[in-house]
């Protein structure tokens, strides 16, 4: 994925060096809102960059009154989604110059945000045991972001 990344920005670096700086600055925060939209919509819908499903949550087992494990009526976790807060605009941040642009986490939800991405050890809770997270890819391009950048590159030179 680094080297398609790598060969998406050579190819836009050609075209974005056209414009002027004040249009080259406007293009690429353009660009970077709307893929920080896109990302949120597919961290939303639960999905990696790849297309496939993120891992679903290990089911949590509870305690009933006499301290005794006990699984939930159905065995599996609420079905809310992950992620909720995270993929919110307070953190989820983007960052842009004339030269490029740059979304990602800041503070504890980027240490939350890594955990998952890279499929890290972390624990569940202060004090509590540690747990091997999978990988659930949070930030990535898919084609379609990279169709889109492609697109606002192209029509901002046509313009």
């Amino acid at each position: 994925m680094n080297n398609d990344l790598q060969i998406l920005e050579r190819w836009a670096q050609v075209f974005i060096n056209r414009l002027q700086p004040i249009a080259r600055r406007r293009l690429i925060r353009e660009i970077a809102y709307l893929i920080r939209r896109s990302q949120q919509q597919r961290i939303a819908e639960q999905m990696n960059p790849d297309g496939s499903a993120f891992i679903p949550r290990k089911p949590r087992i509870r305690l009933d009154r006499k301290g005794q494990r006990v699984r939930s009526t159905s065995g599996k976790v609420a079905q809310r989604a992950m992620f909720i807060k995270l993929r919110r605009t307070r953190w989820l941040k983007v960052a842009s110059d004339a030269r490029g642009f740059e979304i990602g986490f800041r503070g504890a939800a980027a240490r939350i945000a890594q955990v998952h991405q890279f499929g890290q050890v972390d624990r569940v809770a202060i004090g509590g045991v540690q747990y091997p997270y999978p990988v659930r890819q949070l930030l990535g391009l898919t084609e379609e972001e990279r169709g889109l950048i492609r697109d606002r590159i192209v029509t901002s030179l046509i313009n």
